[in-house]
């Protein structure tokens, strides 16, 4: 294998390693019945607004899963009570999706759990090293994104 492809299979290994390590950690602090799944859209919902509204469609392309995959979290996210589904007023074959204040709730009460756990990994590395970082990886995932 030349340098290049070593240096590839080498920088994957790494990243796949530490998401798989980074969604663990993450996953046992979460609130009790919460999945990263629930967390993740959550947090995206309260990032977009209030009254800010997506359809299942949108939310699946956004986080790279199959519709059926978002209907399910979104079923289980509105069983819960943290979003409101409901009919698209200009079409009823779509539907809408807001996060309701319960939901802002569980993810504040996520947040308040995760924050510590990530603010440690930036001490123990260095808050230099991870600002040199975070470009790198947001051109690698531009580029990802890209190539999908």
């Amino acid at each position: 294998m030349d340098d290049t492809n070593s240096l590839a299979v080498s920088l994957f290994s790494e990243i796949l390693m530490a998401d798989q390590l980074a969604r663990s950690r993450l996953s046992k602090v979460l609130p009790k019945g919460m999945e990263l799944s629930h967390f993740s859209v959550l947090n995206h919902l309260s990032g977009v607004g209030v009254g800010v509204e997506r359809s299942p469609a949108q939310l699946a392309k956004l986080f790279h899963v199959t519709r059926g995959a978002m209907t399910n979290t979104l079923n289980k996210l509105e069983v819960a009570g943290h979003v409101h589904i409901r009919p698209d007023w200009d079409d009823a074959r779509r539907k809408m999706v807001a996060i309701s204040p319960a939901g802002r709730r569980a993810r504040d009460a996520a947040l308040a759990e995760i924050v510590p756990l990530i603010s440690e990994v930036v001490t123990d590395l260095g808050q230099e090293k991870v600002r040199a970082t975070l470009p790198i990886l947001r051109e690698l995932r531009g580029k990802l994104d890209q190539d999908s």
